[in-house]
This record gives structure tokens, C-alpha cells and sequence, in this order.
């Protein structure tokens, strides 16, 4: 099989028996889209939920409401139905405590969580797993042959969705 590293605020489409990989997934976010009939699918490391919150917006890959039409997009290209897409999410944890009693603001995890299923839901894309939250870091192994996802971390090991 042929492996394809995913780097932060990145995003990859593939067919057949590619691996899609992202590493070190801590307040990030991993969408994987896959249609099971054209064996198709991609995968976006999304670095923060809004382009308001970052000085670069030359990156698409880095937001959910950029970079996930274009994923969508590039998707329909490669063959797949778009009736077929099923959406799934990874990671969002908040990788670093606040002090007791301190006010929490909203960790940029859960910013990231939430902006995602926002777009998906918007494009009416079904989120149909989802490995997302708590405070552990997490890698993917997307499998389009069979669509499988791996997530694996170093507490939990690996965890199939």
C-alpha cells in the first residue's frame, strides 16, 4: 500500500489502496471523507476553527469552512458520489490544563470540534465516527481500500472507528 503523509494544514485525496496518515494530532482536527463504492477518500488536518484567528490566511488547508470544500471537492473529482460521502473526526483535545479555579475559555480543541461539524453538517455530510476531545494526542491511519480508520495513541493505543 502506498503511504501519504498529511502534514499540519494540509490536505490529501486518493483512491485505491492508499494510506492517508497525519500525525500527532493534539488541538487539531482530522476530517476523513470516504465513499466506499469508488474507494475514495481524503483527509484534512485542520489547524484552527476560524481564518479570524490566525495573521496567515493564505492557507486554505489550515480552517474547516476552507478547506473542506476543497476536500469535498477534489473528492467528486476522483469519482466519488457525493450521496455517498460519510464524514468521520479525529482529535481536538486540549493537550494543556488551566489552573484551578482559573476561568477556562473555550479550548481551541473543542473551537476546532465544533467548526468542523459545523461545515460538515452545513454540507450535509454524516458524521459516522469520531475519536474527538478528552487530552491525549492521536495519530490516523486512513485505509481507503476498506475505509478503515485507525487512531492511535500512546495511552489508549489503537482505536478502529
Amino acid at each position: 500500500m502506498r503511504e501519504r503523509v498529511v502534514r499540519v494544514a494540509d490536505w490529501v485525496v486518493d483512491a485505491g489502496d492508499a494510506v492517508l496518515v497525519t500525525f500527532g494530532l493534539g488541538s487539531c482536527v482530522a476530517v476523513v471523507l470516504h465513499d466506499p463504492v469508488a474507494r475514495a477518500g481524503g483527509l484534512a488536518h485542520l489547524l484552527l476553527p476560524s481564518p479570524s484567528l490566525a495573521r496567515d490566511r493564505s492557507n486554505p488547508g489550515r480552517f474547516p469552512d476552507t478547506a473542506l470544500p476543497l476536500l469535498l471537492g477534489a473528492m467528486v473529482a476522483a469519482g466519488a458520489e457525493r450521496a455517498r460521502i460519510t464524514a468521520r473526526l479525529v482529535g481536538g483535545a486540549s493537550m494543556f490544563a488551566s489552573g484551578a479555579g482559573a476561568p477556562r475559555p473555550a479550548a481551541m480543541g473543542e473551537r476546532n470540534v465544533a467548526a468542523a461539524r459545523q461545515v460538515l453538517a452545513a454540507a450535509r455530510l454524516p458524521v459516522v465516527g469520531e475519536d474527538v476531545l478528552k487530552s491525549h494526542g492521536r495519530s490516523v491511519y486512513f485505509f481507503l481500500d476498506d475505509g478503515r480508520v485507525e487512531v492511535r495513541t500512546v495511552a489508549r493505543g489503537t482505536v478502529v472507528l
